[in-house]
């Protein structure tokens, strides 16, 4: 093993600088790496990588494969417990002191071992490897193997994995480079809008028309609460009705583009007639839970400076422009249009008569039913009376609007 250790590290970095760079997914990745160390003579029944991410709201991520039939990415939240699991952790180790641990796994609790080896214990691991695996920016992640096989490992073993786990860091760099990209252009500008920049479709002006239901929520109440409430508060509060907001148009299949100030801009695309009903039914569906998320927080207020807040929510359809608008240094993206302008005058009208949900003509068009007709008016910058619909008057939720229409299609059950 000790002449052959040599050629089965030159076989598998060969590998890793090849056919493995550019893989996006660290399952795989790992689970082929297993295969070519057990084809080796290396014998690994468990591997994991952890490595610290940017993210929003994961602190770390591990790929975890085991012999047995586990392919498992675990993503681990910033809280209490996981501080306190990872004190008592190789990874820390690694991390922190940039040195490799091997440590046998004994048949009883040793004082003072790493709390991982009471769950390996159980599972019949009696070895253990984890090691630094060195960035290009300098950070130390970690990656670890175990082993089931009597013998352990061996020192050429264990050299095999020294050899090959500065080219595995780059591979694995570049695939959390690559999700980390995705994470944050889905976070900050919509998974729609950071496939197009992924793509390379960044200049300005680049962009198509799309069809869409254009939802527009407004909070009420709230430039009143932004002039009395300290800053931290106010950002607090505003987290929890975005929140709100933000989870129905997800729940439902809707993609929120903008926080506008006190706002929430999302659309729900569609290509064709069916599918278009299916949105706007979505977007319903949508606008209803926004309205019991929003009453449920108001519920468990038990805050004297934040009030019990109210939201009115406007639904248009139409086609929009989805694309890239700005300067030469700073671009954005949205949709724009007339669809998204008459969108927002109807949000204006909603606020202006107090009602929660308000949608227009051209939704009622598509979902077949004009029941709950609120009446028409002028708005700024359309020269015709616009209608507009209520759906809370028929049924007394958004989501049964038109029951007569509309009952067969099972609006609950999507």
């Amino acid at each position: 093993m000790v002449l052959e250790a040599p050629l089965i590290a030159a076989d598998i970095v060969q590998w890793l600088y090849s056919d493995a760079v550019g893989r996006d997914d660290s399952l795989a990745l790992i689970e082929e790496l297993a295969q070519r160390l057990c084809a080796g003579g290396i014998p690994v029944d468990r591997i994991t990588t952890g490595i610290m991410i940017l993210h929003p709201n994961v602190r770390a991520e591990a790929s975890v494969w085991t012999s047995d039939g586990t392919r498992e990415l675990r993503r681990y939240l910033a809280n209490e417990e996981l501080d306190e699991s990872y004190e008592n952790s190789p990874f820390k180790v690694v991390h922190t002191e940039n040195k490799l641990v091997h440590l046998p796994i004994t048949a009883e609790f040793q004082p003072g071992e790493f709390s991982i080896f009471a769950e390996l214990r159980a599972e019949g691991y009696i070895d253990y490897v984890a090691l630094p695996m060195p960035f290009s920016d300098g950070s130390i992640k970690a990656f670890s193997v175990a082993t089931k096989d009597p013998g352990g490992f061996s020192v050429s073993s264990i050299a095999v994995l020294e050899s090959i786990i500065r080219p595995l860091g780059l591979v694995c760099e570049l695939a959390t480079l690559r999700r980390t990209a995705e994470t944050l252009l889905d976070t900050y500008v919509g998974p729609r809008a950071g496939r197009r920049v992924l793509d390379g479709k960044v200049k300005r002006g680049d962009g198509e028309w799309i069809s869409a239901i254009v939802s527009f929520a407004d909070l009420r109440g709230f430039t009143r609460l932004s002039n009395t409430l300290p800053a931290d508060k106010l950002v607090h509060f505003l987290n929890k009705y975005f929140g709100a907001m933000a989870a129905a148009v997800e729940a439902h299949g809707g993609e929120v583009l903008k926080f506008i100030g006190d706002e929430v801009m999302a659309i729900f695309p569609y290509d064709t007639p069916d599918e278009a009903s299916d949105a706007a039914r979505r977007a319903l569906k949508a606008a209803g839970e926004t309205t019991e998320n929003i009453r449920s927080i108001n519920q468990d207020n038990s805050c004297d400076e934040t009030p019990d807040m109210s939201v009115g929510i406007a639904l248009h359809a139409g086609d929009v422009f989805f694309g890239n608008v700005g300067s030469e240094t700073r671009l954005d993206f949205t949709v724009i249009g007339p669809a998204v302008n008459l969108a927002a005058r109807i949000a204006e009208l909603a606020k202006d008569l107090n009602v929660e949900v308000l949608v227009s003509d051209k939704i009622a068009e598509i979902m077949g039913c004009r029941g709950g007709l609120y009446g028409q008016y002028q708005v700024k910058g359309f020269d015709e009376p616009v209608s507009v619909y209520s759906p809370s008057l028929v049924g007394g939720e958004a989501g049964k609007w038109c029951p007569d229409n509309t009952a067969v299609r099972d609006l609950d059950a999507n």
